[in-house]
């Protein structure tokens, strides 16, 4: 069995910046990703737009250069591909890891379908987008829900009513409407979520007046049915059934918890937070490290490509024993 000098699970913008990262200090590596290269970004919805600009979502020092002043997801598909072939990054994909193992000085990582791979240092850079936030309730099964949502002319003509009102919901709410779709957005809340991108606000709240997005707030979905959700209003107790041919739970996404225990990462009980020394990024198993939006629990809001690409090269500093690289800008708010 070959040993790395690191092994990083995970092949999202963060993993491939630790790579890089690993690449420039000389130290052998290999990426590990449950799915395709940066598969979060493959789900995006096919027509997002980044909230960070181009330059701010850019790794390992190659100018991201777009005629716009954001990327899109197919052009940070592009990117962080050929970012990856520039460095000659490592990678097994499709191979789902199950848990990381210390023994001695060496870790052994070992996958869903029982591969097996050993390395002196491992870094956890999971994301978070493969783990839905689940409502449990009945009919969340259904065929005709999903908790991503792509792209609109699937939904043509059709009711749907989607849970949630973040940046997630209200975009796809949008897209949705200018493509005959007819919308309920159903939420928990007064309004839709304060950290809604601004330039939305606007957009979204004039299709509310205009009748064309029907929102049901102060309210939650208590079941999903074949055509119709139950939906049952948080101060008055009343129950109604809303038409709906499909459901988009857009409800935000959790890192996998399960995963970070099985590999011996120690996390806050209530925030799903792992304890990890905040410069360094080192967990409480001396030699496994998280980076990026992982370390976030649940509060994903706060970390994101634009600081969590950071994290690698503090992390490979610590590992090569040279000065730590200073993240401006951290989680100290978490």
């Amino acid at each position: 069995m070959q040993l790395y000098d690191v092994i990083i699970v995970g092949g999202g913008p963060c993993g491939l910046a630790a790579g890089i990262e690993a690449t420039k200090a000389g130290l052998t590596h290999l990426i590990l990703d449950m799915g395709s290269l940066t598969e979060s970004i493959r789900q995006y919805p096919r027509r997002m737009r980044f909230f960070s600009t181009a330059e701010n979502i850019e790794i390992g020092g190659l100018p991201f250069a777009i005629s716009d002043v954001k990327a899109g997801r197919d052009e940070a598909l592009q990117y962080y591909r050929k970012a990856a072939a520039y460095y000659h990054l490592n990678f097994k994909l499709f191979q789902e890891v199950w848990q990381v193992q210390k023994e001695n000085d060496l870790f052994t990582v070992t996958t869903k379908t029982g591969e097996r791979y050993q390395a002196r240092k491992v870094i956890m850079a999971t994301g978070y987008f493969t783990r839905p936030r689940w409502l449990n309730i009945p009919g969340e099964n259904l065929p005709q829900v999903s908790h991503y949502y792509d792209e609109p002319f699937k939904y043509s003509f059709t009711n749907v009513v989607i849970i949630g009102a973040s940046n997630s919901a209200v975009e796809a709410a949008l897209e949705l409407y200018r493509h005959d779709v007819n919308i309920t957005v159903v939420h928990r809340g007064n309004d839709f979520r304060s950290t809604v991108k601004y330039w939305l606000v606007p957009d979204v709240k004039n299709r509310v007046k205009e009748g064309r997005i029907k929102t049901v707030f102060n309210s939650y979905v208590t079941q999903i049915n074949e055509k119709s959700v139950t939906v049952n209003n948080l101060q008055t107790g009343e129950e109604t059934q809303l038409p709906a041919d499909f459901v988009l739970v857009l409800t935000g996404y959790i890192p996998d918890a399960d995963l970070l225990r099985r590999c011996g990462i120690e996390l806050d009980p209530v925030t799903q937070v792992p304890v990890y020394n905040k410069e360094t990024f080192e967990t409480t198993v001396p030699g496994l490290y998280v980076c990026g939006t992982v370390m976030a629990g649940i509060y994903t809001e706060k970390v994101f490509i634009e600081n969590g690409r950071e994290h690698a090269q503090s992390i490979i500093d610590h590992i090569m024993g040279r000065e730590v690289h200073k993240v401006a800008e951290l989680i100290q708010r978490i």
